[in-house]
């Protein structure tokens, strides 16, 4: 049977990610949004994207080259990598979705902001980390931002922000990723 019809999301790990964020990411997207995720092999990172002068990843090029891969049998994929990502009009992203597409982008590596890995405790970054997979898998079933500010899709573009926020959709967001779902968008 074909993957897609079941409803699985792909979890791909890209360059030098540590097993465990793939995994929680894979748990929360089967706990919070009632679908099958697997966590597949790990890619390499696409180095084409790297922006010399920012010393940072173009997350929509990024996006753009994972577009391109043969993946054709999953319902949505989430990219997770552990490198500085951005969009041009800002600094840096925690991650990045086309709406509608089929791939996010998860980077862990401001989640790990303000005062680095060592002052921020390992659950600590794996919760933000599934949320913001959980957020910009949104994205992909035509959720837009929530004005709600107790809703995992309203927007936050610092990590105070996004710490506040629940691991869940508002119900009008819910109700939206339920139609989006049957109708296997």
């Amino acid at each position: 049977m074909n993957p897609r019809t079941k409803g699985i999301v792909g979890i791909v790990p890209l360059g030098d990610v540590a097993v465990l964020g793939p995994k929680v990411i894979a748990a929360h997207v089967t706990g919070y949004l009632d679908l099958e995720a697997l966590v597949l092999p790990s890619l390499d990172l696409p180095r084409q994207t790297l922006d010399r002068q920012r010393l940072q990843y173009d997350a929509g090029k990024m996006l753009t080259a994972l577009e391109a891969l043969p993946y054709d049998d999953y319902l949505k994929l989430v990219g997770v990598v552990n490198v500085d990502i951005f969009l041009p009009i800002f600094t840096h992203v925690y991650g990045e979705a086309q709406q509608g597409g089929r791939w996010a982008l998860v980077s862990l590596f401001q989640l790990q902001q303000p005062h680095g890995p060592a002052h921020n405790p390992e659950s600590l970054l794996y919760e933000r980390a599934a949320k913001i997979a959980l957020h910009e898998i949104g994205h992909l079933f035509n959720l837009e931002h929530c004005e709600d500010t107790q809703c995992l899709m309203h927007f936050s573009g610092a990590l105070e922000d996004l710490d506040k926020l629940p691991l869940y959709y508002c119900r009008y967001c819910r109700a939206f990723y339920k139609a989006a779902l049957s109708n296997g968008r």
